[in-house]
This record gives structure tokens, sequence and C-alpha cells, in this order.
């Protein structure tokens, strides 16, 4: 799940002037309560629309939605402290009369957990009880002698894994573990038959996998312990279930299940009372449906009104098993933009934050985007190594979800943006790049001399 180029010079314009002239020209905001309802329409939170601020970035939305590509998007841009920049378009589902799209609306961010989960760890190693160059059979003894295949796409034979795996390993998908999305042949035959897969797309599939996918994270972390490596540890970057058993690292070393933890240190100290792993069913009228593709025909993958996460997952998986709005992720990337803090509560170290969205990956290991460019990796997250010509600065961190959700922040010059819509597959549109673009239009229509 990529994070594609970001913003550049001219879209950080677009933002500073958007939301001063919002804070200039709007009403103190109202309190939200813990039962939000979707906004009809963009804005920000204090009512102007955003469409009267960013008009090229809400008619790429306005065009996806005309065009039927999706039912309804909800992007949130924010710089600094300044209030955030809501825009949306569209439903949240394609049924007639359906809610309008809007930053309280729910959404499946799948891979975007990561991210949370990877944090919910830095908190233990902030804390002095878990270290990143940790075995991990030292909170499962079960990973000590682990088998590594020979031929990983049509064999399961293995040879001794040389090193053991470590807590860094887990965070960066450099463990040598694979992930039942992306293996194939032999080996996919043996995460079904292992139940391994920490993944829920919809009611028929789940019938399916809860047949032999174990009941709680602590038996799922040891059941992938059975599992043969697609790598040595600590060599090569493969996208992984190693969040899912960092999640069970977590649960066992805080005492306390791993979803109450990520709640108490996390969500619930920033406010992110829409985000959890299963929808409530108050909450179901704003809950969208996912969709996949049959042609350019939308067709409901995981209807909202009977959907999957309606009822309680397997264990809560560390790795794709959020929903959230698009208010919610950006108060997580605002702690993150912040070092830690946001209005006032500390949720970790500055320290802490700026080692989390650091480049974790083994001195061995090395990471490429789907352009080829060389990016780091910290706690769940892309971490960019460099400043990016007209994009994201040193140190940007992000991820993106399998749903099409995209998020990603930018400490160095305090900025962050959040993507949300819901269809399989999340890479169909280029819907980051283009978004990005649009700002830039905005920056160029409020400020016509600055380069982009």
């Amino acid at each position: 799940m990529t994070v594609f180029r970001w913003f550049g010079t001219a879209a950080l314009t677009a933002l500073v002037a958007a939301t001063q002239l919002s804070a200039q020209r709007a009403p103190a905001p109202a309190p939200r309560s813990q039962t939000a309802q979707p906004a009809q329409g963009a804005t920000t939170p204090q009512g102007l629309p955003g469409a009267q601020l960013l008009p090229a970035t809400q008619a790429l939305f306005d065009g996806y939605v005309r065009d039927r590509k999706m039912p309804g998007i909800v992007g949130a841009f924010g710089l600094g402290d300044l209030p955030t920049v809501f825009l949306n378009a569209g439903t949240i589902t394609t049924d007639p009369g359906a809610p309008a799209a809007g930053p309280d609306s729910l959404w499946r961010v799948y891979s975007m957990t990561k991210p949370i989960t990877g944090m919910a760890a830095m908190l233990l190693v902030e804390e002095g009880k878990l270290s990143l160059d940790d075995p991990l059979s030292k909170y499962f003894p079960g990973f000590a002698k682990m088998k590594v295949l020979t031929s990983p796409d049509t064999s399961l034979e293995t040879r001794p894994a040389r090193a053991p795996i470590t807590i860094r390993e887990l965070m960066t998908h450099s463990s040598g573990i694979g992930y039942q999305i992306n293996a194939q042949g032999p080996l996919l035959k043996e995460y079904e038959r292992l139940g391994l897969v920490p993944f829920s797309a919809n009611a028929q599939t789940e019938a399916v996998a809860r047949k032999t996918r174990p009941a709680s994270l602590i038996a799922f972390a040891e059941r992938v312990a059975q599992a043969p490596l697609v790598a040595e540890p600590g060599t090569t970057w493969h996208y992984s279930m190693g969040l899912d058993v960092l999640a069970a690292v977590i649960e066992k070393v805080a005492g306390q299940k791993f979803e109450r933890f990520v709640h108490a240190r996390i969500l619930d100290p920033l406010g992110m009372t829409s985000t959890d792993f299963q929808v409530a069913p108050g909450n179901v009228a704003r809950f969208a449906t996912n969709y996949a593709f049959a042609g350019d025909q939308l067709i409901p993958l995981d209807p909202a009104a009977r959907s999957v996460f309606l009822q309680p997952p397997s264990f809560p998986y560390g790795g794709a098993g959020l929903v959230a709005s698009a208010r919610d992720y950006d108060r997580f990337l605002h702690m993150l933009q912040d070092a830690g803090t946001l209005d006032g509560v500390t949720i970790m170290k500055p320290e802490t934050a700026r080692l989390a969205m650091s480049n974790l990956l083994p001195p061995s290991v090395s990471y490429k985007n789907k352009e080829g460019v060389a990016q780091g990796f910290g706690a769940g997250g892309v971490v960019y190594l460099a400043d990016e010509a007209g994009g994201a600065s040193k140190g940007s961190y992000g991820w993106g979800g399998a749903a099409g959700t995209v998020a990603i922040v930018d400490p160095a010059r305090r900025f962050r943006g959040t993507i949300m819509v819901n269809y399989f597959p999340g890479e169909r549109y280029p819907l980051a790049k283009e978004t990005f673009a649009a700002l830039a239009r905005d920056a160029a229509r409020l400020h016509p001399g600055v380069p982009r």
C-alpha cells in the first residue's frame, strides 16, 4: 500500500492561504459529540466551505464522483496548528438517498492501521519495556528456531534461519515473515491451512477464514511461528504480517489486550472517538460501503448495512483491522506532526516520535517505492530519506490502505494529509497524485508567483 508523491511548495501555500482565510472568516467551532453525524458538504471545522478555499481540489473530487469512479471521497489537509481543511464529494454508498461523505464518515483504513500499531509499540520502547533489537523469541519462544524457504514461490523446502527475528524487523517488514495477500503457490496454501489471514474483506470470505483462523491474537502469533519465512531475517524488505505479530507482542508486554492498550494510550487521549476494530450499531449510518469493480462498474463488495466490520473480529488485526474517519486520522497525524503532543495531551515524547518516524530498517536492508526511489521505513510506515523535488520533505512519514486510503505527515513543513475512499483495488486510480497536483493549482490561483 504505497504512499505516492506528496505536497510541494505550491500545495503548502494553498493550505496556508486556505486555513488562514478560514480562521479569519469563520465562527468558533461547536464541540464534537461522541456520535458525530456526517457533514453535509465540504467544510472546515469553522463551517467555511472548503470548495471556496480549494476549488481545483474540490473539482477533482467532484469529477471522480460525477464519473462514477467512486461514490464518495473525503480529504483532510492540515498545516501546523491552523484549522484542518476538509473537502468531500458524493455519498458513502451508491444507494439512493445515501448520506453525504464527510469528515465523520467511517472508512476501512486497512493497512493505515499499521502506523498506529507501530506507534503503540514505540510507547513501550519509550517506557523501557521493549527494545527494538529484542529477539522476537523473548516474547514468543516458538520463533527461536525459524526456517527459511529456499524457493518461496514454488516450494516449501526450507533451511534453518541464520539469525533471529527482532522487534525492529517486525516493524519494518524485514523479518522474513510473509503475507497471505502477496504469497502464492504452496506458501499461500500453507498460510490458508494455518489460518494466517489477518484481514477481513466481507462476510462471505470471513466465513471461510474463520474455519481455520486462530481465535486470539496470541494464538495467531504462535501460529505464525509454525510457518516458514520467505527470507532470512534482517536481509530483505518484504511486505508482511509483521505488524500483526507486533500487536501480539504489545499485548504480552503491556499485560492487557492490544485493542485496550491502543484505545487507552492513543485513540482515547486524542479524541479519536470514531476509530475502532468494529463498527458499533449506532454508527452504521455513517459507515461507507466498500466496492470492487466489474469492468468500470462499481459492485458492492462489503455493504455497510451487513458489513463484516459490524461483528467482532477474530482478534484485532494490528496490520489491517481499523475503521476510522478522516477527522480522527487527521488527529493522529497532527499528533505526529507536533512531535507527540496534541491539544495539550502528550502521547509520546518528542524523541520517541522522531525515532518512530526515522528509518529503522537494518543497515543491510533497502526499500524502494513503485517509482524506484530509495526510501526508509519506520514504525509501520514509509520514511522519505531526502527532500523530493516539488514533493515531500526528508523525514515525511505515512502509509496507505488496501481500499484506497492514503495518509502522510511532513514534520519538517508541519503539514499532513488524509484521503478516504473505499474500493478494491486501491491502486486503480492515481488519486493521491492528482489530489496534490490540484492543490498546486489552487496555490497558483491564490499566489500566482509561487513556484510549483
